[in-house]
């Protein structure tokens, strides 16, 4: 018997009778790996669960826990969804461009995890701008954020490195490594307690799978080689998955994404923006636009350099695209409430006939 306790699970709910607790650990279309008391199984979908999902568009995901009817001798059943402590999402612009999608819906990554570690390698992809875009939606995700900046090895000088992202993600914790020569991995260890879990984020080649083989202390994961004219890689992460370390915590590896559409980041960009918020409140006006109003203290702090112009644009840059997801989410959502009320209506009419 597994004792769950090791995989993160707590026992906050009256389990009925006939189910166990189990977590997701990989999910391929339409069949799902989990953990149970009884050992890896594999689950698909409850009928029941799939008509009520569907309602709320809230399928499981890696790192979910979940209830299942366990069949010793074929496909285990998920009939229920526990709870989630947190999770990360982005949007999904159904393969277009955030200004040309005609739908965009919640894409979740991964649930229940403790830390978020944001990857970028330090070569010519290097970018602060896209570290800050995926620490402003962890940071509504639930999780601790921490940017992991890895191939050290290979940069003539780190420090400058950290203190940009640094200026750009205050308070967020930043590490140095290189999974290949040791390098900065001593400081990962307070992450990595038995029970923990942690999801790696980031596009591809920037040193995930490189970083799971030395945690793991094993090459679970292929690697592949960067583009030399982008320094960018390959996919070698075809699914989410979930592994457990030696250290008895655990790993949800995932894809690398191209690009991350923010959803939901409200709360996130405030958090990640506490600096540039906080100016508001000494402004002279109360609806003040920060453009050209006389006593604006955004205007002000851009002009001493106490806060830096290109902090201030990708604040309103985070604003203007999270308010474009949420107006063209609620849309959608509006619109398909209102394809049910039509569907209901017919069917109604057609059984009084």
């Amino acid at each position: 018997m597994i004792n769950m306790k090791h995989y993160g699970y707590k026992e906050t709910t009256n389990i009925p009778e006939g189910l166990l607790p189990g977590r997701v650990t990989e999910h391929q279309r339409d069949h799902y790996k989990v953990v149970s008391p009884m050992g890896d199984v594999t689950a698909r979908l409850k009928g029941a669960f799939i008509h009520t999902a569907q309602d709320s568009d809230d399928f499981p995901c890696v790192g979910d826990f979940v209830l299942i009817q366990y069949n010793p001798i074929g496909d285990s059943l998920i009939a229920q969804l526990l709870p989630r402590e947190s999770k990360f999402s982005r949007a999904d612009y159904s393969g277009h461009k955030a200004g040309y999608a005609k739908t965009i819906r919640e894409q979740l990554v991964a649930a229940n995890f403790d830390y978020v570690f944001i990857l970028s390698s330090l070569n010519a992809d290097f970018n602060v701008k896209r570290i800050a875009r995926y620490v402003t939606q962890a940071q509504n995700s639930g999780g601790w954020s921490v940017v992991i900046l890895t191939k050290a090895d290979l940069a003539d000088d780190t420090t400058a490195h950290r203190i940009q992202v640094e200026r750009a993600a205050p308070g967020v914790m930043v590490h140095s490594i290189s999974s290949h020569t040791g390098q900065g991995m001593e400081e990962l260890a307070d992450y990595l307690q038995p029970g923990k879990t942690i999801v790696f984020l980031g596009m591809s080649g920037v040193g995930k799978s490189s970083l799971l083989n030395a945690l793991m202390h094993d090459d679970v994961m292929a690697v592949s080689d960067i583009r030399e004219d982008d320094s960018r890689g390959r996919h070698t992460t075809t699914h989410r998955q979930l592994f457990m370390l030696p250290s008895g915590a655990m790993v949800i590896d995932t894809p690398g994404m191209r690009e991350l559409g923010l959803f939901g980041a409200e709360e996130g960009i405030s958090q990640g923006f506490q600096d540039v918020e906080a100016l508001f409140a000494d402004c002279r006006f109360n609806d003040c636009q920060h453009e050209t109003e006389p006593g604006c203290a955004v205007r002000a702090a851009i002009k001493d350099g106490s806060l830096p112009l290109d902090r201030w644009t990708r604040y309103q840059q985070q604003l203007r695209e999270n308010q474009f997801v949420e107006d063209k989410a609620a849309y959608m959502r509006n619109k398909e409430d209102g394809m049910k009320s039509i569907a209901l209506y017919t069917r109604s009419r057609g059984m009084k006939k």
